[in-house]
């Protein structure tokens, strides 16, 4: 069995879904006869339904905006299902209601609690290709729960693992992890074999190749992520991400919110790093200066929670 993820990148327009069904059709001609694909929802899509959702109510509720935001999932599981079946493949299409994932009620953010394979099983004794909507799963009352920005690749890994698959594959833009942005750095390099943790934290501080918790999730279940890239020429393959390999990279943390002190001691006195890491933040850093009272926050570049005290500080410049 061969579990893929496709990423946005990989439908700019329809002639995407077209390549990625004649790579598949490639694939089963190998003979990989079972194959569960889990796709994004098609670039700019997600960011649009989000704008389109505030124009109508700016304070929608995060349960709203999850029910919202994984249709832009689903249409593109209905797209590649579309473009398989016209290449005569037995095909069929999942999303969050029927892949048996279940999660907490932490809307926008949702944390993977529990897995069922059999309904993935059932179509796969059905179909030869099992297509999956990315990104989101139910919570324990049957409602449907969004797992992040870019949680695609969390999908896939969890599929992996519940149908105990020790490996997936995910294709984006760029074919693996560089020692730096390639569309900044010309001399990046790209990293044959990175570990877990590193990436993991690479991804934190602001490196798009991977979600951080689709890392820390193969890290703990023992599954192996291939990342590559599909072209018109063929398939590019790049970084392996296993439980060994070390290597040293520069990320960019894009559009950090730097929150400035009186002093060090009212910066420490107040406790924020704590309060702050329960929003929507991915880390907290202190200068390198011991008298510098500022904070430096990465914010998670698609929160999904109100979080006011975030706005409170920012606004007071405490």
């Amino acid at each position: 069995m061969t579990i893929l993820k496709f990423g946005g990148s990989n439908f700019l327009d329809p002639e995407g879904y077209h390549r990625v069904a004649r790579h598949l059709a490639q694939r089963r001609a190998t003979g990989e006869n079972k194959i569960v694909v889990v796709v994004s929802a098609m670039k700019g899509e997600t960011d649009s339904l989000k704008a389109q959702m505030l124009e109508v109510n700016k304070e929608a509720s995060p349960s709203n905006l999850d029910a919202a935001m994984a249709t832009g999932e689903m249409i593109s599981a209905c797209r590649l299902e579309a473009a398989v079946s016209r290449l005569e493949i037995s095909v069929t299409s999942l999303n969050g209601y029927g892949l048996g994932i279940r999660t907490n009620s932490d809307f926008g953010r949702a944390t993977v609690e529990s897995v069922d394979p059999r309904r993935i099983r059932s179509a796969l004794q059905e179909h030869d290709v099992v297509i999956a909507a990315g990104a989101q799963a139910i919570n324990q009352s049957g409602r449907l729960t969004f797992l992040g920005r870019n949680a695609s690749d969390l999908t896939a890994v969890v599929i992996a693992s519940m149908l105990e698959e020790h490996a997936c594959e995910i294709y984006s833009d760029v074919p693996g992890v560089y020692t730096g942005d390639p569309n900044l750095i010309a001399e990046a390099q790209l990293i044959p074999e990175i570990g877990y943790r590193t990436i993991a934290a690479m991804s934190r501080y602001g490196a798009k190749v991977l979600h951080h918790g689709a890392v820390e999730y193969a890290e703990k279940h023992g599954v192996t992520i291939f990342c590559k890239s599909l072209t018109n020429d063929g398939v590019v393959t790049g970084t392996t991400v296993t439980g060994h390999g070390n290597a040293r990279s520069v990320t960019v943390a894009r559009d950090p919110v730097v929150i400035s002190f009186a002093s060090v001691a009212e910066r420490d006195n107040r406790g924020l790093s704590g309060i702050l890491c329960g929003g929507p933040v991915s880390s907290v850093e202190e200068p390198l200066a011991k008298d510098d009272g500022e904070l430096c926050l990465c914010l998670d570049p698609f929160p999904r929670r109100p979080f006011p005290l975030l706005g409170r500080v920012v606004k007071n410049e405490i």
